[in-house]
């Protein structure tokens, strides 16, 4: 798949999620096989550029190419202002992001609440393709309840607009992340636009990867709940993709040094205590798919500092090396 001059190959994309997407987790899932990884979204709003969050959120360096930056906001003047400043600060890719559900973001007119307005997301769009010479990408969802789908029309506003790709998710903002995605709006996006298409949503498996693309024709697949606790799925599904083969389950000695690296690196990103507390939410989903889980979970919650967290962490995959089950 093609973005402006880069090529996404393989055509397996990390969604922006907040709180999860941040630089350590986007590296680690790069490493592993994405083909892009797109950050968790920065805000349009100036007044908070300089917080630690946000410049947290706007580092990018030492990053691998293409560099794919978040913005969301609901002013087309602060959008692009906004798309300005991450260019400036290292982005290759600008994303708008018109797909999050959240309340608080849709509460402020920003995310999805946006496909209630079609002309203004016609003004988004042109103002920050027109302020930036990168690649502008869009993230939406199908419409905004099942009643108002218009994911069509927004795609071919986005196109005219100069949009370089479009991520849809198959579900609608009042849908939330229940029940089942959809493809039949993605495909027929897909059908309905030049510009590259990623389909999003409930991509769990290699398979359910490649029945997506079958059934929308879309360029790319885009993860995210997916790479939760399993940041290998991208070159699982880009292996099965490729060859139409199964790769087999990371062994619990691959998993454990996937882990560990990734707690150190979240410890340097961050420093120690929040280290520690923000990596207590990729445990827990590195845990989930696992049937001593819950004796995992409880060894690493209980953990205060890094060197605590890691050395539990490192008994605890030892100690499942050894055959030994640890109580819950």
């Amino acid at each position: 798949m093609q973005i402006g001059p880069y090529r996404i190959d393989p055509p397996v994309v990390l969604a922006p999620m907040a709180g999860v997407t941040d630089k350590p987790f986007r590296l680690l899932c790069k490493r592993l096989g994405a083909g892009l990884a797109v950050s968790e979204m920065t805000t349009a709003d100036p007044r908070l550029w300089h917080t630690r969050k946000s410049l947290r959120r706007m580092d990018h360096a030492g990053e691998p190419e293409p560099v794919s930056v978040q913005i969301a906001g609901y002013d087309p003047a602060m959008q692009a202002e906004a798309a300005r400043f991450n260019v400036a600060n290292g982005a290759q890719i600008v994303d708008i992001n018109m797909g999050c559900p959240a309340k608080k973001v849709c509460n402020v007119w920003a995310g999805s609440a946006l496909l209630q307005d079609e002309p203004l997301v016609a003004r988004i769009c042109r103002a920050v393709v027109a302020a930036v010479d990168v690649p502008v990408t869009l993230k939406i969802r199908t419409g905004w309840d099942r009643e108002h789908k218009n994911a069509l029309t927004i795609a071919r506003i986005a196109e005219d607009a100069g949009i370089a790709a479009l991520a849809v998710h198959g579900r609608t903002r009042a849908d939330k992340y229940e029940g089942e995605a959809e493809y039949e709006t993605i495909a027929a996006v897909k059908a309905a636009v030049r510009i590259p298409v990623l389909a999003n949503g409930d991509i769990t498996t290699p398979r359910k990867a490649k029945q997506v693309l079958d059934a929308t024709g879309a360029d790319a697949v885009m993860v995210g709940r997916g790479a939760q606790g399993r940041p290998w799925i991208f070159r699982e599904i880009a292996h099965y993709l490729a060859t139409g083969e199964t790769l087999p389950e990371p062994s619990p000695a691959e998993v454990a040094a996937i882990l560990l690296g990734h707690l150190e690196q979240l410890y340097a990103f961050y420093g120690g205590q929040a280290g520690v507390r923000i990596a207590r939410k990729h445990l827990g989903w590195y845990a989930k798919d696992r049937p001593e889980n819950a004796a995992f979970r409880h060894v690493v919650n209980r953990a205060e500092t890094a060197a605590e967290q890691l050395r539990l962490t490192r008994d605890y995959f030892d100690a499942l090396a050894a055959g030994v089950a640890l109580a819950a």
